[in-house]
């Protein structure tokens, strides 16, 4: 029998297993990705590791462990079934050139099947592995050593890239086949074609090891990376349920408190039977949960009109949404976020130091959309009213999407409405229209634009090398007030935030501009050490995210002029990076001031 183990158990249990295997225990790296514009989130435990998946030195060693916060969009209408979340918690260990399929694999399974592990039954357990095509061959490898551990073939599955393939976070960068594990929960199949990865919720998948041997490359090809590397993923959310004997995450210890502040809120609604109802509470639970994370993050974002503020903004009004249509008093965001607070703050310090913006942010954002609701149910009756003037009976799928699209109005809302009024609703049109919106919104949920420090560009590394000398250069043209407070690279462009009070004159921009060609000039050498962020900062060292940094750090030295606690990576040598050219200065947000710059060939 598989022991029921909570959250806090498993996340030691994972770290202190592989710690005890030679592994470091690195800590978590923010939801929002820094030095990376190729996705809004972190998405992954990879993710903030790419650059030592491509072969930059990491301080924690070759092998390396850690329990990462994740927010992933893409399937944010899946939201609401037994397994699909927004925002998760991914156990990851990772091999950077040392160990590979071998151990990983075998780690794996004595982890998921050790009595003073998970103890899950081996009988239970069922993996699927890379059947191969024109890029890469079939896995027969890791297939051999399921074997060796006891799998028989019946329970290995090969399946195609699409299924047991991970790709690189950006449009470039570090892939692989991969091998992924399931547990059987007993449900009976739900037809001749069920396997591993079916979505009827008979096989639970818990861990996914990536073996990462390619890179794939702008022109869409796969090269051998000059290192082989290990990446898992174990989610805690999914893998708990299993180890409680829960059918869906929202049943395990994790969600409780606010499923069971939903149910007391919760009124009596004419618009949602029983399975609407759970369905609407597993949405809330989630995409508030999400919302607290985001907002709370060291580095978080307020909900606006793009990029990571738009998700936010999206995620807090489609639990609006659902909570009018259960009934749900206003007000409920900022409860519900005070509840998970309490319950996860010790695990998440971040939470507990920022719940008063958590908080405020999220009752803000309801109150605001309540008036975009009222709007949309005047626009609706407009449309009702049209419809009986030319006495028609059925409003359009079209018509039915805009008023889910632009005003938040659920399908079921609308139908029930326009019933009272004697109308139906094209639903296969609604449908239509969704089906369009969800595969455009899939393609680009996470990503921005190609290019960032994910590719490790030789461009890019430049732009990169020129942040830290713009940096140093505004504290000596500006004052020592200034601090990064964030920053975008491309190949084509630096953007960077700073603290500032006021607008940067064009005297100070020719200024700053002066000061980093004069670092290129003197072509000074950059150089790189570790050590602790104490040492970092006894010698004069930036060091931007203190609480985020592990024991050991890179310490990046430009010459005599500038010190960072950065990861990398950087050119050698300033005399590579060309002519600094400052193109805009905007502000950015209270307080902060936004530069945009380039590297031009030198003159």
């Amino acid at each position: 029998m598989k022991r029921s183990i909570s959250a806090d158990e498993l996340r030691r249990m994972y770290l202190g297993f592989f710690e005890q295997r030679g592994h470091t225990v690195i800590s978590g790296a923010s939801l929002m990705p820094q030095n990376d514009p190729t996705v809004l989130f972190t998405t992954a435990g990879m993710h903030p590791l790419v650059p030592y998946l491509l072969g930059e030195p990491h301080p924690g060693g070759k092998r390396l462990c850690n329990v990462q916060k994740c927010i992933r969009t893409g399937d944010i209408d899946s939201v609401g079934d037994t397994s699909h979340l927004t925002f998760f918690e991914m156990l990851g260990n990772w091999s950077l050139g040392d160990y590979f399929k071998e151990e990983a694999i075998r780690w794996s399974y004595e982890f998921l099947t050790a009595s003073e592990c998970l103890d899950f039954k081996p009988d239970v357990i069922y993996v699927t592995v890379f059947e191969g095509n024109e890029n890469a061959p079939p896995d027969t490898e890791s297939v051999k050593i399921w074997r060796s551990l006891g799998i028989p073939e019946s329970r290995i599955l090969a399946l195609p890239m699409h299924d047991n393939w991970w790709g690189p976070a950006g449009q470039t960068g570090p892939c692989g086949p991969d091998t992924e594990m399931f547990v059987d929960t007993g449900k009976p199949l739900c037809g001749a074609a069920c396997r591993p990865g079916c979505g009827c919720g008979k096989f639970f998948e818990i861990w996914n090891d990536v073996f990462m041997q390619f890179e794939k490359t702008a022109d869409g090809g796969y090269r051998q990376l000059k290192q082989h590397n290990v990446d898992t993923g174990m989610g805690v959310e999914r893998t708990v349920a299993m180890l409680q004997g829960q059918s869906t995450v929202y049943d395990i210890e994790m969600f409780a408190p606010v499923m069971d502040a939903l149910r007391t809120m919760t009124k009596q609604s004419a618009a949602m039977d029983a399975e609407q109802l759970t369905t609407a509470h597993r949405v809330i639970a989630d995409h508030i949960r999400s919302a607290v994370f985001i907002l709370g993050d060291d580095h978080g974002v307020k909900p606006g009109n793009l990029g990571q503020g738009y998700v936010l903004r999206r995620l807090i009004r489609r639990a609006v949404r659902y909570a009018r249509g259960a009934g749900i008093p206003q007000g409920f965001g900022g409860r519900l976020a005070e509840t998970l607070i309490d319950q996860i703050g010790a695990t998440y310090p971040e939470l507990d130091r920022n719940r008063k913006t958590i908080v405020s942010e999220l009752n803000a954002e309801e109150e605001k959309f309540a008036g975009t609701l009222n709007r949309g149910m005047a626009e609706l009756q407009k449309v009702v009213g049209n419809l009986k003037n030319h006495h028609q009976t059925l409003l359009s799928g079209r018509v039915a999407f805009k008023l889910y699209d632009t005003y938040g109005f659920p399908i079921e809302f609308t139908a029930e409405i326009c019933s009272e009024q004697g109308l139906t609703v094209d639903h296969k049109g609604f449908e239509k229209e969704f089906k369009r919106h969800q595969d455009v919104s899939r393609k680009g949920a996470d990503k921005i634009f190609k290019g960032g420090l994910a590719d490790q560009s030789e461009q890019t590394t430049r732009l990169h090398t020129a942040t830290h000398l713009l940096h140093q250069a505004l504290r000596q043209v500006l004052g020592e007030h200034v601090q990064q407070k964030g920053s975008n690279i491309t190949a084509d462009r630096l953007r960077f935030d700073f603290s500032h009070p006021a607008k940067v004159t064009p005297e100070e921009q020719t200024q700053v501009e002066a000061v980093v060609n004069e670092q290129i000039k003197r072509k000074l050498p950059v150089t790189m050490k570790v050590g602790t962020v104490e040492e970092a900062v006894a010698e004069g060292a930036q060091a931007l995210f203190g609480s985020r940094y592990d024991e050991q750090v890179k310490i990046y030295s430009i010459g005599d002029y500038s010190k960072e606690v950065c990861g990398g990576p950087h050119v050698d040598n300033t005399a590579k990076l060309g002519r600094f050219r400052i193109v805009k200065e905007e502000a950015s947000s209270a307080g902060v001031r936004r530069i945009r710059a380039v590297i031009e060939p030198p003159e």
